[in-house]
């Protein structure tokens, strides 16, 4: 197994433009897995020299399906950068091809410590992950997660799309935004749940929102990260869900909110 920051390599072939690979061990079953993608387009936008500030959001666009061991070509442009706020767009493409597989933009800040602020809700309580057993989510990309459900059960016929989960990557890559962009795609999608059984499903748009202090990241180094994932709604073939990320000490690290596509 390679490591995440391997997987996400990227070669720069001019400003604002890279080549990258579609690692096969990142990929989802039928293309890459969703949260490598946002890992790869947010990775991009942080690695351009002009880029100032952390990321605060992440907006992808998922538009085709990228299939594994492909060469990419990505790119990477300022929309706008003030002193305190900076809006940037990704796109990446299958080398050789017109059409875009994915879209990203990116809002980044310069933080400002000691304004006050405020946390609503609290981390749910759940056991120690070492008291938990270890699910690896189906695809290949899944034998990199150790992904430790507080409940181990069947997904379908469900009462309620509710999940806890620790998440941890498996070659120990420490918490940054890249990591916190590749997380937030790992769940099961929420009409399994209240489903009979495993349907088609493919996420259109996710975007994740980062609240994690520099120091809070390094706290939790490569140890779990608690996912709370609810769904929100689903009807005529379009389903929503939310995640929260937690830190084990109780930090909110970011939010996601998701829109499947379903049949």
């Amino acid at each position: 197994m390679i490591s995440l920051e391997d997987s996400l390599a990227l070669h720069a072939t001019g400003e604002g433009a890279w080549r990258a690979f579609s690692d096969p061990e990142n990929e989802a079953g039928t293309g890459m897995f969703g949260g490598w993608t946002a890992a790869l387009l947010l990775k991009a936008v942080l690695s351009d020299a002009r880029m100032q500030g952390e990321p605060a959001a992440l907006n992808v666009n998922y538009v085709s399906r990228i299939p594994p061991s492909s060469e990419l070509a990505i790119t990477t442009r300022v929309l706008d950068q003030g002193r305190s706020i900076a809006t940037w767009q990704a796109e990446v493409r299958v080398e050789g091809a017109e059409e875009v597989a994915a879209t990203a933009s990116v809002v980044a800040g310069n933080r400002r410590d000691g304004i006050g602020g405020f946390v609503e809700g609290a981390m749910p309580a759940a056991p120690d992950p070492a008291t938990l057993q270890v699910f690896h989510p189906p695809g290949p990309f899944g034998q990199r997660i150790d992904l430790r459900p507080t409940e181990m059960r069947m997904p379908f016929n469900a009462p309620t799309t509710h999940s806890l989960s620790w998440l941890r990557d498996m070659a120990g890559h420490p918490a940054d935004h890249v990591l916190l962009a590749y997380l937030s795609d790992c769940f099961m999608p929420r009409i399994f749940a209240k489903s009979s059984g495993f349907r088609p499903s493919s996420t259109l748009t996710m975007s994740v929102y980062f609240y994690a202090t520099a120091a809070e990241l390094a706290a939790v180094g490569d140890d779990y990260i608690l996912s709370d994932v609810i769904g929100t709604r689903a009807e005529a073939a379009i389903s929503g869900s939310q995640l929260r990320l937690w830190s084990r000490a109780g930090a909110l690290l970011a939010t996601s909110e998701q829109l499947a596509w379903y049949k």
